[in-house]
């Protein structure tokens, strides 16, 4: 392929976030009275947005309380989406590679745009992506490519020279509806078979993999 942009996913690729989004929606669910679940079930509980983890952790015969339950976590976890959340070993470095490459870097995720806006920065320094793009009213959550797609353009890059990096069926789907190469990483919350059932191109064990591939 010729590459000229690595677009990211976030939770699970980027950053290990499973820890601080399980311990919000166990915060919700204490509160409003219903079980909590283990970090283990929150790994596939994640992956198509808020609303749905929202959704996925709460007891089948109360849904009714979705809206409420996504107003609490929405308040809870903007203020508590730092408390655990770390970068994976190797991604700086492969970043900063990347970058000395002349590669283009973005990140699309279904975690809200403010707080992605918010969380990259954080962890992984301002200046080092050139667009990060979150939900919000226009963008409709991954395997939709209108985000993966409005990314590549900001890049200034066509979608066959986009490899994206992702660590779920999801994101394989989003690639291949985006008409990206697709790379599945095996450091995130998912299985190899999971990527490959769903279409992944390449898969990367360790974050350096990338450097390769993207070369290929």
């Amino acid at each position: 392929m010729s590459c000229k942009a690595l677009i990211f996913d976030l939770d699970g690729t980027l950053l290990n976030t499973i820890d601080d989004l399980g311990d919000s929606a166990n915060h919700i669910l204490c509160k409003l009275g219903f079980p909590t679940h283990t970090i283990e079930e929150y790994k596939y509980f994640v992956g198509n947005g808020i609303p749905k983890l929202i959704e996925r952790c709460l007891p089948p015969d109360r849904q009714e309380y979705k809206e409420q339950a996504l107003a609490m976590f929405m308040e809870y976890y903007s203020a508590h989406s730092e408390d655990k959340t770390a970068v994976y070993d190797g991604i700086p470095e492969l970043l900063r590679s990347a970058r000395e490459k002349g590669m283009k870097l973005g990140v699309i995720t279904n975690k809200a745009h403010d707080i992605a806006q918010q969380v990259v920065p954080h962890f992984l320094g301002g200046g080092v992506f050139d667009y990060i793009r979150g939900l919000d009213d226009r963008i409709k959550a991954k395997p939709c490519p209108d985000g993966a797609l409005d990314v590549a353009e900001k890049l200034g890059v066509q979608p066959c020279e986009v490899l994206y990096i992702g660590d779920s069926g999801v994101d394989m789907q989003t690639a291949l509806n985006a008409g990206f190469t697709s790379c599945g990483v095996l450091w995130g919350f998912r299985t190899e078979k999971e990527l490959r059932d769903n279409g992944a191109k390449y898969i990367a064990r360790k974050p350096a993999d990338i450097l390769e591939i993207m070369s290929k």
